[in-house]
Protein backbone atom coordinates (compact mmCIF):
# COMPACT_ATOMS: atom_id res chain seq x y z
CA UNK A 1 0.00 0.00 0.00
CA UNK A 2 1.60 3.38 -0.56
CA UNK A 3 0.24 7.37 -0.74
CA UNK A 4 0.18 9.69 -3.44
CA UNK A 5 -0.90 13.04 -4.19
CA UNK A 6 -4.57 12.98 -5.34
CA UNK A 7 -4.77 14.43 -9.28
CA UNK A 8 -7.94 16.11 -10.39
CA UNK A 9 -8.35 12.88 -12.38
CA UNK A 10 -8.80 11.18 -9.42
CA UNK A 11 -11.81 13.31 -7.88
CA UNK A 12 -14.18 11.19 -9.75
CA UNK A 13 -12.78 8.36 -7.54
CA UNK A 14 -13.19 10.39 -4.31
CA UNK A 15 -16.45 11.12 -4.61
CA UNK A 16 -17.71 7.62 -5.50
CA UNK A 17 -16.47 6.26 -2.93
CA UNK A 18 -17.51 9.35 -0.32
CA UNK A 19 -20.92 8.83 -1.61
CA UNK A 20 -21.11 4.87 -0.89
CA UNK A 21 -21.11 6.21 2.85
CA UNK A 22 -23.80 8.62 2.54
CA UNK A 23 -26.49 6.10 3.38
CA UNK A 24 -25.13 4.62 5.94
CA UNK A 25 -25.80 7.95 8.10
CA UNK A 26 -22.65 6.88 10.45
CA UNK A 27 -19.99 8.84 8.53
CA UNK A 28 -21.11 11.94 7.17
CA UNK A 29 -23.13 14.92 7.44
CA UNK A 30 -24.11 14.88 3.98
CA UNK A 31 -27.52 13.08 3.06
CA UNK A 32 -27.80 13.21 -0.34
CA UNK A 33 -24.84 11.94 -3.00
CA UNK A 34 -22.60 14.95 -3.86
CA UNK A 35 -21.03 15.58 -7.65
CA UNK A 36 -17.75 16.41 -8.73
CA UNK A 37 -18.72 19.52 -9.24
CA UNK A 38 -19.54 19.92 -5.28
CA UNK A 39 -16.30 19.10 -4.13
CA UNK A 40 -14.02 21.11 -6.57
CA UNK A 41 -13.46 23.65 -4.17
CA UNK A 42 -12.67 21.17 -1.52
CA UNK A 43 -10.40 19.44 -3.74
CA UNK A 44 -8.30 22.63 -5.07
CA UNK A 45 -8.37 24.02 -1.24
CA UNK A 46 -5.94 21.00 -0.61
CA UNK A 47 -1.92 22.07 -0.20
CA UNK A 48 1.04 20.44 -0.08
CA UNK A 49 1.22 20.85 3.63
CA UNK A 50 -2.48 19.69 3.75
CA UNK A 51 -3.26 17.46 1.23
CA UNK A 52 -5.38 14.82 0.02
CA UNK A 53 -4.01 11.13 -0.71
CA UNK A 54 -4.70 8.37 -2.67
CA UNK A 55 -4.55 4.93 -0.98
CA UNK A 56 -3.20 2.66 -3.67
CA UNK A 57 -2.56 -1.25 -3.35
CA UNK A 58 0.07 -2.97 -5.32
CA UNK A 59 -1.77 -3.15 -8.50
CA UNK A 60 -2.01 1.10 -7.99
CA UNK A 61 -5.88 0.66 -7.41
CA UNK A 62 -7.40 3.34 -5.22
CA UNK A 63 -8.63 1.46 -2.33
CA UNK A 64 -8.83 4.72 -0.24
CA UNK A 65 -8.48 8.40 0.72
CA UNK A 66 -6.73 10.46 3.30
CA UNK A 67 -7.66 14.24 3.37
CA UNK A 68 -5.58 16.62 5.72
CA UNK A 69 -7.42 19.49 6.27
CA UNK A 70 -6.14 22.67 8.21
CA UNK A 71 -8.33 23.31 11.98
CA UNK A 72 -10.29 26.80 11.91
CA UNK A 73 -8.27 28.62 9.62
CA UNK A 74 -6.13 30.68 11.81
CA UNK A 75 -2.42 31.19 12.22
CA UNK A 76 -2.19 29.93 15.86
CA UNK A 77 -3.51 26.59 14.81
CA UNK A 78 -1.14 26.07 12.02
CA UNK A 79 0.08 22.85 13.84
CA UNK A 80 -3.40 21.37 14.16
CA UNK A 81 -5.24 19.69 10.97
CA UNK A 82 -8.12 17.32 10.87
CA UNK A 83 -8.06 13.68 9.08
CA UNK A 84 -10.65 12.37 7.39
CA UNK A 85 -9.96 8.51 5.98
CA UNK A 86 -13.04 7.09 3.72
CA UNK A 87 -11.95 3.49 2.19
CA UNK A 88 -13.61 1.35 -1.09
CA UNK A 89 -16.88 -0.18 -0.12
CA UNK A 90 -15.05 -3.69 -0.85
CA UNK A 91 -11.96 -2.86 1.58
CA UNK A 92 -13.66 -1.76 4.52
CA UNK A 93 -14.28 -4.19 7.88
CA UNK A 94 -10.89 -6.01 6.71
CA UNK A 95 -8.41 -4.23 8.97
CA UNK A 96 -7.47 -2.12 6.05
CA UNK A 97 -8.48 1.22 7.82
CA UNK A 98 -6.06 0.02 10.51
CA UNK A 99 -2.93 -0.05 7.69
CA UNK A 100 -4.27 3.47 6.07
CA UNK A 101 -4.30 5.67 9.28
CA UNK A 102 -0.99 3.99 10.22
CA UNK A 103 0.36 5.73 7.21
CA UNK A 104 -1.58 9.05 7.97
CA UNK A 105 -0.01 8.81 11.23
CA UNK A 106 3.38 8.48 9.88
CA UNK A 107 2.73 11.30 7.20
CA UNK A 108 1.55 13.90 9.84
CA UNK A 109 4.45 15.16 11.28
CA UNK A 110 6.27 16.10 8.09
CA UNK A 111 3.34 18.36 7.13
CA UNK A 112 4.07 20.08 10.43
CA UNK A 113 1.11 18.50 12.01
CA UNK A 114 1.31 18.33 16.13
CA UNK A 115 -2.09 17.85 17.15
CA UNK A 116 -4.07 15.65 14.85
CA UNK A 117 -8.30 15.70 15.16
CA UNK A 118 -11.13 13.42 13.83
CA UNK A 119 -14.45 14.33 13.75
CA UNK A 120 -16.73 10.81 13.75
CA UNK A 121 -20.49 10.49 14.61
CA UNK A 122 -21.03 9.08 18.53
CA UNK A 123 -22.80 5.74 16.93
CA UNK A 124 -19.72 4.45 14.33
CA UNK A 125 -18.29 2.70 16.70
CA UNK A 126 -15.92 0.95 14.23
CA UNK A 127 -14.08 4.33 13.54
CA UNK A 128 -14.35 5.11 17.11
CA UNK A 129 -12.29 2.12 17.85
CA UNK A 130 -10.10 2.51 15.07
CA UNK A 131 -9.23 5.90 15.87
CA UNK A 132 -8.92 4.86 19.52
CA UNK A 133 -7.02 1.50 18.78
CA UNK A 134 -4.32 4.32 16.88
CA UNK A 135 -3.97 6.84 20.67
CA UNK A 136 -6.92 9.24 20.23
CA UNK A 137 -9.01 10.16 22.79
CA UNK A 138 -12.57 12.46 23.38
CA UNK A 139 -11.28 16.03 22.80
CA UNK A 140 -15.49 16.58 22.37
CA UNK A 141 -18.73 15.45 22.37
CA UNK A 142 -21.71 17.62 20.97
CA UNK A 143 -24.50 16.36 22.18
CA UNK A 144 -27.29 15.77 19.04
CA UNK A 145 -26.18 18.70 16.92
CA UNK A 146 -26.69 16.42 13.25
CA UNK A 147 -29.69 15.79 12.09
CA UNK A 148 -30.70 13.18 9.20
CA UNK A 149 -33.95 11.59 8.63
CA UNK A 150 -35.40 13.02 11.49
CA UNK A 151 -32.86 11.62 14.05
CA UNK A 152 -30.43 13.50 16.34
CA UNK A 153 -26.93 12.40 16.70
CA UNK A 154 -24.10 13.24 18.67
CA UNK A 155 -20.89 14.12 17.28
CA UNK A 156 -17.49 13.32 18.63
CA UNK A 157 -14.36 15.08 18.21
CA UNK A 158 -11.03 12.39 19.16
CA UNK A 159 -7.67 13.94 18.84
CA UNK A 160 -4.23 13.40 18.85
CA UNK A 161 -1.09 14.70 20.44
CA UNK A 162 2.40 14.18 18.04
CA UNK A 163 5.85 14.12 18.64
CA UNK A 164 8.20 14.73 15.79
CA UNK A 165 7.74 10.93 15.18
CA UNK A 166 4.75 10.61 14.78
CA UNK A 167 4.06 8.97 18.33
CA UNK A 168 1.67 9.97 21.37
CA UNK A 169 3.46 12.70 22.72
CA UNK A 170 2.90 12.18 26.64
CA UNK A 171 3.01 15.07 28.95
CA UNK A 172 0.94 14.57 31.68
Amino acid sequence: MKLRIAKKEDLHTVVDIYNSTIASRMVTADTEPVTVEDKLGWFLGHTEARPLYIVENDAQECIGWISFESFYGRPAYAKTAEISIYLHEARRGKGMGSAVLKKALDQAPKLGIRSLMAFIFAHNEPSISLFQKHGFSEWGNFPGIAEMDGNRYDLKILGKELNEAGHLDVTT
